[in-house]
């Protein structure tokens, strides 16, 4: 099953750039009216801004848009887009909310400050994956605990929950794909101590940084 990657939730920052403030938010959406929505009560709430600038890529039916919002083409709307496509990220909606600081930044500088401001949003944000999980149960001895846990993000698993008490139990998600490898790497590295038991499936985002 195809995997992607969104935001894993809400993201604002603001950068400042010879006293310009460059304040961007970043939100999840599923599809282009939820964009239009966030591109529409941003303009409300900063209606005395210089520039609202927006860039979303929605995956459903390939949507890519963008708008430099009045800022010189090719300055603002196109970096911030390009954040996000360079990176893979989708389902994605960005609006860069310019106040001018009476210092011209020139292109290259517009550039670099609607890039950066829309990266430290998206780093606020978080980013998730969207894949089919295995989902696993582990009862692993204390001694074993961390060689186990180091094995497991070597397989890009997420550890949803660990339980102690007589032992150590792990719950992880493991890519569908690296599941067979990871049960059998677990068992060789535990000398058969450690026995990854199936609990399921689930298809989700599950935030990886």
């Amino acid at each position: 099953m195809t995997e992607f990657f969104v935001p894993a939730g809400f993201g604002e920052a603001e950068y400042t750039e010879k006293r310009s403030r460059f304040i961007a938010r970043v939100w999840n959406v599923q599809d282009e009216a939820a964009a239009i929505e966030h591109i529409k009560k941003t303009r409300e709430t900063h209606w005395d801004a210089t520039h609202n600038v927006y860039a979303y890529i929605i995956r459903d039916g390939g949507i890519m848009r963008y708008s430099d919002d009045g800022e010189p083409q090719g300055t603002s709307g196109m970096p911030t887009l390009n954040v996000f496509s360079a990176g893979n990220i989708t389902n994605v909606c960005c609006v860069v909310t310019r106040y001018f600081g009476g210092v011209l930044l020139g292109a290259g500088g517009l550039v670099r400050a609607y890039s950066q401001a829309a990266k430290m949003a998206l780093d606020a944000a978080g980013t998730a994956v969207v894949r089919l999980w295995k989902i696993f149960d582990m009862d692993c001895p204390y001694s074993l605990f961390e060689r186990v846990k180091t094995e497991l993000e070597g397989f890009d698993a997420v550890i949803e929950d660990i339980a102690y008490g007589e032992s150590v139990v792990i719950k992880a998600l493991v890519p569908e794909a690296l599941a067979e490898e990871m049960t059998a790497r677990i068992v060789d590295i535990s000398s058969g101590c450690v026995t990854p038991q199936p609990a399921g499936e689930t298809h989700r985002a599950v935030r990886i940084k």
